[in-house]
């Protein structure tokens, strides 16, 4: 596979930039000054994966890689610095940097080989080889011999290896079980793999892994786990197949930790397999797990919750937006009137025996059938997902449950997060009762979601309904009677969380409470749906506004990579993906947020003043035929767009900013950019 990296990849004792993002992004352009790859894509993407989990580990090594459409070619770049940079590893800087670039389709002799070389940077001796040659053409050499070799298969310890010799031998070790995966699948999966085997050689442990990575996974043997311990999860993702451990003991942790602190983590699952309080992969788990399994160990109670009802709401939005737009496409066929009688049209007649307004009115009332059905499952779907989120499968029936009876007491959905998190609680801590063998296969599928379905409903249906149901009218009746300055307060507060951190929490917040409410909007009651068109007109607005910055009313302010970046932010904004603004906002946050918010504020604002409504969660302008009052939405947006990008012109004119290479990322009160920065 010499294809993968030549010498002009390879730069040697360079000065790449102070930081990772510069050593990133000259990476990047020496593979796109191969033919390989769009040097700004690649670069936002492999920076987009830096940011989730830093890619330097010990022994002064980073291995910033990605895949990503922009690459064409599956490239290698290696880098040695001189001085060396900072990629967060725990040891200090590194001096040997590869940047591994796939495509986002790439074949499996490519990724198998890609995980290969990750493997191989955590032996010294191939590292050492690296810092010592004296030219780029050695550094291939060296690099292809690594990648010509037989190919490794999944990692094992010697002591796991050895197990065959005697039975009794082997029965004195502790058995571990650890599973590997990161989001990419190339680089960090290998490396926690083989840093946790070397690990458990040191402690004289039985260590089987199992590598969910891009080039394939081989499940562990179903007698290696009977024996087992306890389990290992070092991964950024969910664990495939999760069920195979149920009632193991448990220690789960990014997996940047099994390349930093593998030591530890054997310790500490040695120590689990003899502590009864140790927490344990919930019976019946698939692809979530247990809140002590799951949750990494410094995460917040607020942190989890949140993630808990993110969930639910992502799980619910596919149901609000096919039913949305169906709802609106059955307006658009059939009339407004076509709430009151679309399940008598569509029962009573048919493709050949058309109602009196014809086959438009026939499909309209299709449509809208459709429509209602699917939005009717949006209060069950939430509480049922946000139910699996806390407590994996075992939770989905008594959150769908919860969720419907929430719906016939009138509680809205502030019933369905209600009930899915009761849902889910119960099916969680049911799910932890120590069962005999013979029970154990009716748990996940009878025991749980039938206790679990009784105590959540029943406290819904005795308790909770009621005065969720008044406070979800009283909700209602105060967004009804919002006018004038109220309305347009309204949607200045939401404009201000949608331009805010831009896909961020806050963002998120503002964009959960608009797809929640969303069912509940109707020809007579518009206001969710004025709510909808305005977060979403809002949203829009910070990539338009910076597109419309830095390719037209300013240029000469922005950099070339910005304006390239400016560009893609026109479809971006038109489609109502926020995101786009990020690069923008990383490198000149105190000029682009505050300008994004601004635009955000004013068409929000205006899109509520006007009366614009969107029956569709996403879509942008391409869900026009979703929209009400149509003209004045996309007036709102086109002027906070303006807005937003005289202001940022003008702020990168006439407000100095302090250069960006004088701020020192170590400094006590240093925040992280959310992507890369970009010289002034």
């Amino acid at each position: 596979m010499s294809e993968l990296i030549q010498s002009n990849l390879v730069v040697l004792d360079e000065d790449l930039g102070p930081e990772r993002s510069d050593v990133i992004r000259a990476l990047a352009q020496r593979i796109a000054d191969a033919g390989r790859a769009d040097a700004a894509g690649l670069a936002a993407d492999a920076w987009a994966r830096e940011e989730k989990s830093a890619t330097g580990i010990p022994g002064g090594i980073a291995i910033p890689h990605c895949r990503s459409t922009s690459v064409s070619v599956a490239s290698l770049a290696m880098a040695r610095l001189k001085p060396p940079v900072d990629f967060d590893a725990g040891d200090g800087p590194a001096d040997i940097v590869f940047m591994i670039a796939a495509p986002d389709g790439a074949d499996q002799a490519h990724l198998v080989l890609l995980a290969q070389l990750a493997r191989s940077l955590m032996k010294p001796d191939f590292n050492d080889s690296l810092r010592s040659a004296a030219s780029a053409d050695e550094v291939v050499t060296i690099v292809r011999g690594t990648l010509d070799a037989p190919a490794e298969g999944a990692p094992q310890s010697a002591a796991a290896a050895a197990t065959a010799a005697t039975d009794g031998e082997s029965a004195s070790r502790p058995s571990l079980i650890a599973i590997t995966a990161c989001p990419t699948g190339i680089a960090h999966t290998y490396m926690a793999a083989d840093a946790l085997v070397a690990a458990a050689d040191r402690a004289g442990v039985e260590l089987h892994v199992e590598t969910q990575g891009s080039a394939g996974a081989t499940p562990v043997a179903p007698e290696v786990i009977a024996r087992a311990g306890a389990v290992i999860f070092a991964v950024d993702v969910d664990v495939r197949d999760k069920a195979r451990f149920a009632g193991k003991p448990v220690i789960q942790a990014p997996v940047k930790r099994g390349i930093d602190e593998p030591d530890e983590m054997i310790a500490e699952a040695v120590a689990a397999a003899s502590n009864p309080s140790a927490p344990r992969v919930a019976a019946g788990a698939g692809g979530a797990a247990t809140a002590g399994a799951t949750t990494a160990a410094n995460e917040s109670v607020g942190a989890r919750v949140k993630r808990w009802l993110l969930t639910g709401v992502s799980y619910m939005i596919p149901f609000v937006a096919g039913g949305g737009l169906l709802i609106a496409l059955g307006f658009l066929l059939g009339g407004y009137d076509i709430t009151d009688n679309a399940s008598k049209i569509v029962l009573s007649n048919a493709l050949w025996n058309l109602p009196s307004g014809g086959l438009g009115e026939y499909l309209g009332a299709v449509a809208f059938v459709i429509g209602a059905a699917s939005i009717g499952f949006l209060v069950p779907a939430l509480a049922g997902y946000i139910a699996y989120a806390i407590a994996d499968r075992p939770g989905i029936a008594p959150g769908f449950t919860v969720g419907a009876v929430a719906l016939i007491m009138n509680a809205g959905f502030l019933g369905g997060l209600v009930g899915g998190l009761l849902a889910g609680a119960a099916a969680y801590w049911i799910g932890r009762i120590p069962a005999p063998r013979w029970l154990r296969g009716l748990m996940p599928v009878v025991i749980i979601p039938l206790l679990a379905s009784i105590f959540a409903s029943g406290l819904m249906l005795v308790i909770l309904g009621g005065p969720i149901a008044v406070l979800m009218t009283g909700l209602t009746d105060w967004l009804n009677s919002l006018s004038g300055v109220g309305i347009v307060l309204l949607g200045l507060i939401l404009g201000f969380m949608m331009a805010f951190d831009l896909g961020g929490p806050v963002n998120k917040v503002a964009y959960s409470f608009a797809v929640a409410g969303l069912g509940a909007g109707s020809i007579n009651d518009q206001t969710p749906w004025m709510i909808m068109a305005a977060v979403m007109g809002a949203g829009m607005v910070p990539p338009l506004a910076m597109a419309l910055a830095s390719t037209v009313l300013g240029r000469g302010l922005f950099t070339q990579v910005e304006r390239e970046n400016g560009n893609a932010a026109w479809l971006l904004g038109a489609s109502f993906i926020s995101e786009g603004a990020i690069p923008f906002a990383a490198a000149d946050p105190l000029r682009v947020i505050p300008a994004s918010i601004l635009g955000g504020m004013t068409t929000g604002a205006l899109s509520m003043a006007t009366g614009a409504t969107s029956q569709a969660p996403h879509g942008g302008i391409f869900v026009f035929f979703a929209i009400g009052n149509l003209g004045m939405w996309v007036l709102s947006i086109l002027a906070g767009t303006v807005v937003s990008a005289l202001a940022v012109v003008a702020l990168k004119k006439w407000a100095r900013r302090r250069p960006v290479e004088t701020v020192s990322t170590t400094d006590a009160g240093a925040v992280a950019p959310a992507a890369m920065p970009v010289p002034a």
